[in-house]
């Protein structure tokens, strides 16, 4: 029976945890890049840059996903995909 040791199971674990940060980092400059073409689309039509409803309904769901924590995620990740307001 083969056990790994404390160290090999930590290295291996950040080594996943950075993988892991490494898609979510892409993932929200994907998100940034769709969020400036919805934007641009909504100004060029006459509208607001931001839609305060919209940002309400994401607010909503990292809120139920992750509670407090999760509307502070999501309050960054809007304020990278569309800036200060």
């Amino acid at each position: 029976m083969t056990t790994t040791s404390p160290e090999t199971l930590i290295s291996d674990s950040r080594a996943r945890i950075d993988a892991m940060d490494d898609h979510i980092i892409g993932l929200i400059q994907e998100r940034m890049a769709v969020s400036a073409v919805i934007q641009e689309a909504r100004m060029t039509s006459g509208g607001r840059r931001v839609n305060l409803s919209r940002e309400m309904e994401v607010l909503s769901h990292y809120s139920d996903a992750l509670g407090k924590p999760g509307t502070t995620l999501a309050m960054t990740m809007l304020e990278l995909c569309r800036g200060r307001i």
